[in-house]
């Protein structure tokens, strides 16, 4: 991990990072000790300030971001195993068909499954247009961040659904992937976006299904 330097960030921003490890330290109790939490969320800062357009927010968006990976780095270990199945969905910006797919599995599952996504390139922002269209169905990916996948997230998830990242998409042996030929909802208009959103939707029940776990309304 890089080391982090705190000229780079504002004095509130320093404040609300502090609060944030403080919170995943409680939360995290007897798993990792403070000076690692830290060290994740500053590597997570560090990680999403290069792009991000809403630079207030950059404390939350890595507080965010560090939470998964530290359950990520627990389960693998072996210490945050509750018995929930975690599906990562992976795509290119991580801003439309893998965003889409989360929110699905999330209203899908009832939290009987735990719902992770990444992207190869990470964009800037969630496509307003995926916003719309799942907002269209009482889901809301609004709060949602284009966000880079990290080994220790992809081994520690039981699926790892791939769409459209090509040779980018990571590969350890042994774990279950899926490949799924979504468009890319990018630059469609809406019904095209529609189109995209409802096959996913198909895909994440059926995935569901085989899981074992099915839909609850």
């Amino acid at each position: 991990m890089t080391e982090h330097s705190p000229a780079a960030i504002t004095l509130d921003q320093q404040v609300a990072l502090r609060s944030a490890a403080t919170r995943l330290a409680e939360e995290l109790s007897g798993v990792f000790n403070l000076e690692t939490i830290e060290r994740f969320l500053h590597d997570s800062y560090d990680e999403l300030a290069g792009r991000a357009t809403m630079v207030n927010f950059l404390p939350l968006l890595a507080e965010r971001f560090a939470r998964q990976q530290l359950h990520a780095v627990a389960r693998t270990e072996g210490r945050g195993v509750d018995g929930r199945p975690v599906v990562l969905f992976l795509c290119v910006q991580n801003a439309g068909r893998s965003q889409m797919a989360l929110g699905f599995l999330e209203r899908h599952a009832a939290g009987r499954a735990v719902a992770w996504s990444g992207g190869s390139l990470p964009g800037d922002r969630v496509d307003p247009a995926a916003i719309s269209a799942m907002a269209e169905r009482g889901i809301d990916i609004a709060r949602e961040y284009p966000k880079p996948w990290t080994d220790e997230i992809v081994r520690a998830a039981d699926v790892v659904v791939t769409m459209g990242c090509g040779d980018a998409c990571p590969y350890f042996p042994g774990k279950r992937y899926e490949d799924w030929a979504v468009d890319d909802p990018a630059g469609l208009d809406a019904d095209g976006v529609r189109a995209v959103r409802d096959d996913i939707e198909r895909r994440v029940l059926g995935l569901l299904d085989d899981l074992g776990l099915g839909a609850r309304p």
